[in-house]
């Protein structure tokens, strides 16, 4: 037999470990759904929430030996359950959705998909866009053009918080500009079209920055990032309220209006 070394051991314990932690932040909402549904009380509710945020900084500390995608796979996996926990959310918040992505992007700071759920939970959600920049900005620091592919979708998600949920149309401005030139920088029609829209929406904070016709095209691409149904349901009032038009049309889908120069 081979002697086993201590790195190896110590590794293998590691990852034990991580599964431990990221296992249990799944069981807490199977159990829930399993023995109380919507008739959980708020209390054990909380409790559970306790503990899944323990578990998260416990994950966050541990070495990851190698094993740092797998270990932000699996932790998104957790968020997904408890960001679609509707009934759980309704009576505690997405308080906890921040925890969750500052894992994320620790242990792979290139897992595109996960900034959008960042800046949809932690910022529409949760009210948290100053954590959800936070983390976007740490994120991008191992970013490039085109590493990985689409990382100029970054650059979009934290315009939009800035925009948005934040008010600095100066940050926006910037983080739209360096979306677009980002985007330039492929060939393919979706990323051109992303270029000329982030443009234009950068040039629109410039000239004015309350812009409504720059804040309804920032609600218009959350309208387009695939948000849930209360996200888009959202998207849909905001825009109105700035004086835009979302029409449906015959075959479903849909036609925007922004509202009038301003």
């Amino acid at each position: 037999m081979f002697p086993v070394s201590r790195q190896v051991i110590g590794a293998s314990f590691a990852v034990c470990l991580c599964m431990f932690g990221v296992g249990g932040l799944q069981f807490p909402r199977l159990q829930t759904t399993l023995k109380t549904q919507d008739t959980a009380s708020i209390e054990t509710l909380q409790r559970e929430l306790n503990s899944q945020k323990l578990r998260l900084q416990f994950l966050q500390k541990l070495p990851s030996f190698g094993y740092a995608n797998l270990v932000a796979n699996w932790v998104y996996l957790g968020f997904l359950q408890y960001f679609g926990d509707d009934v759980a959310r309704e009576k505690t918040g997405y308080s906890l959705s921040p925890e969750y992505f500052a894992v994320i992007i620790d242990r792979d700071p290139r897992f595109i998909k996960a900034y959008l759920g960042l800046s949809t939970s932690a910022s529409m959600y949760a009210a948290m866009p100053q954590r959800a920049v936070k983390l976007a900005n740490k994120g991008l620091k191992s970013l490039k053009p085109k590493v990985p592919h689409g990382s100029y979708y970054v650059w979009r998600y934290k315009g939009i918080d800035e925009l948005l949920f934040l008010g600095d149309s100066q940050a926006a401005k910037t983080s739209f500009a360096n979306a677009s030139n980002w985007a330039s920088t492929y060939t393919d029609e979706t990323s051109q079209k992303v270029a000329e829209m982030s443009r234009r929406t950068s040039e629109f904070i410039s000239k004015n920055p309350d812009s409504k016709q720059a804040q309804a095209a920032a609600w218009v691409m959350v309208l387009n990032h695939q948000v849930d149904k209360k996200g888009k349901e959202r998207a849909i009032r905001e825009i109105e309220a700035l004086g835009g038009k979302v029409i449906t049309k015959p075959d479903g889908t849909t036609r925007i209006q922004l509202p009038p120069k301003d």
